[in-house]
């Protein structure tokens, strides 16, 4: 009896500790994962054990060597050597399969796991909307989050906002989007009931910043304990799926807040080539999951695939052509991603965008590439030019004295020229100013107090080294009559100001242009038609006809 007892006993500890690791590790049930092996590895050792210090027990208190015990002695020693046995094999078989799923033996694969097109960037990348162009980093982001949060008194007290921050699209402008968080376990125990009342979002192109109160609150988060953790809520509807390392929260065009979670691939042996196969949305008010195949994911989607994985398939795509050893030895003809990475908005989905650049770590760039999160299409542009970090200390350098520091860049089109565009920052990571730099000659670097104003320092820039589209290509025209003339002197050169009848705008005309000086010809009463660009004030005469 007492026997018995004792083996239920034993029975019942090992089951609740792999049940308590189970539900605090949450490893998939899939041979692909490396958390089955550990739990069922882990499991076989906790088993033998138990059955070695149950063997020393019951040796310890053998009072007789009756035939039985001593049967019974046998027997839980042999059940240790098999689990023992049991675990080695498995052991074996995890490097065996690791060793096979590495790049190593499967060069070809890997190389192959990534489709690149080559494409053209004046035909892809269109002239800059800067009302789609996110001009805000993600640290700049929270800040304006955080400062909006305090500003909420009816919540700051109970909850946080998380640093998740997710770039999307939302009805075509860039945003950033995150949940609150509890602020503390006590202040989840008190509010949990009701749930989380709201979300940030982050107008990138704008920097307009809302709290977004629900009608139903978020019940299903990170930041839950116990079933409503997203992670916990998603393994038990899903035990079989092996979730990728990051979810995603995000809002459809309507609003309504979702969990959207990748579900892992891999194509190459037990734990190589990884993709992503499926992806779960969930609900974050409500819970409810839907599972979609890649090819099927809905267009409101912008995240699936996390940017570390692109440029990783990207960098096996680079430094694989002509093999594994080729990538360590010789080198030949391999590229990879640089260091860094952005976002940029285009056809109604969010690409990563990085520069490409050979292994051998020069300061300069063959090109760059941009990847779909949510399809994983990649294009490639071949763009010689400087990497993003020369670019950077060359737009902090024009700025030196005022000690800003650059931030990452994004890749424009600006007058058909590949251009980064990055802000920059003070000490407290507000951004001050904004940089131009062209990518083929990196000391073209224009700088200026807001956007319009650096662009326009940047065409000029363009233009005084041969490239007159770069001042051209916005303007528009005016004709009427001149109702008015002054002239006035401003920074030492001289300038006419004139009006037109009809017409409510100041224009200025250069006189240190010479191919403006025909406005000498011209006085009160004459018609005269005019090249202007617009959004200055006065406006800027660029040709009079």
């Amino acid at each position: 009896m007492k026997k018995a007892i004792r083996n239920i006993v034993i029975a019942i500890v090992v089951l609740l500790v792999a049940f308590i690791y189970y539900y605090i590790t949450l490893p998939a049930f899939n041979i692909h994962s490396m958390g089955t092996w550990v739990f069922v590895i882990g499991g076989i050792l906790v088993f033998c054990i138990f059955a070695t210090i149950h063997k020393a027990i019951r040796e310890h208190q053998r009072i007789d060597w009756r035939r039985g015990k001593i049967d019974i002695n046998i027997k839980a020693s042999s059940i240790a050597k098999i689990g023992f046995g049991i675990i080695g094999a498995l052991v074996v078989i995890l490097m065996i399969g690791s060793i096979l799923s590495s790049p190593i033996v499967n060069a070809k694969k890997y190389q192959k796991l990534m489709t690149v097109e080559e494409r053209n960037f004046t035909e892809d990348i269109s002239q800059v909307d800067y009302n789609t162009i996110p001009i805000l980093d993600k640290d700049s982001a929270a800040l304006l989050g955080d400062r909006k949060m305090g500003s909420m008194v009816d919540m700051v007290s109970q909850f946080e906002v998380s640093d998740d921050y997710t770039q999307i699209n939302v009805n075509n402008r860039p945003v950033r989007v995150t949940p609150l968080v509890y602020a503390s376990p006590i202040k989840w125990l008190t509010n949990q009931k009701d749930g989380i009342p709201a979300y940030i979002k982050i107008d990138m192109a704008t920097q307009d910043t809302e709290c977004v109160k629900l009608d139903k609150p978020i019940k299903y988060s990170k930041s839950e304990h116990f079933n409503r953790n997203i992670y916990r809520h998603l393994r038990f509807k899903y035990p079989t799926y092996i979730f990728s390392d990051q979810i995603f929260f995000e809002i459809d065009d309507e609003g309504t807040p979702y969990w959207i979670c990748p579900v892992k691939k891999f194509n190459i042996g037990l734990f190589g080539g990884e993709t992503i196969g499926k992806v779960v949305v969930c609900n974050a008010q409500t819970g409810d999951c839907k599972t979609y195949d890649i090819d099927k994911v809905p267009q409101w989607i912008d995240k699936v695939y996390q940017a570390e994985l692109l440029m990783q398939l990207y960098d096996y795509s680079g430094t694989l052509k002509h093999g594994y050893f080729n990538s360590v030895l010789g080198q030949k003809d391999c590229l990879k991603t640089t260091d860094g990475y952005n976002y940029i908005a285009l056809e109604d989905d969010v690409w990563v965008y990085s520069g490409v650049t050979s292994v051998s770590g020069d300061q300069s760039n063959v090109g760059f590439v941009l990847m779909n999160q949510r399809t994983m299409e990649t294009r490639f542009y071949k763009v010689e030019g400087a990497t993003e970090s020369s670019a950077m200390s060359s737009a902090e350098g024009q700025v030196q004295n005022l000690g800003y520091t650059a931030t990452f860049p994004l890749l424009l089109n600006i007058s058909g020229e590949p251009t980064y565009f990055m802000a920059l920052k003070d000490d407290a990571g507000l951004v001050k100013m904004y940089a131009m730099v062209n990518i083929q000659k990196y000391q073209w670097v224009a700088t200026g107090d807001s956007i319009r104003e650096c662009e326009k320092s940047y065409k000029q820039l363009l233009k005084n080294n041969g490239i007159s589209a770069a001042i051209n290509e916005d303007s528009k025209e005016a004709t009427g009559i001149i109702k008015n003339l002054l002239p006035v002197t401003l920074e030492g050169n001289s300038h006419i100001y004139l009006a037109l009848e009809g017409k409510d705008e100041i224009f200025d005309v250069d006189l240190s242009n010479s191919e403006l000086l025909d406005i000498i010809k011209y006085s009160i009463g004459d018609e005269i038609k005019l090249s202007y660009m617009e959004g200055d004030t006065p406006v800027k005469v660029t040709a009079i006809k």
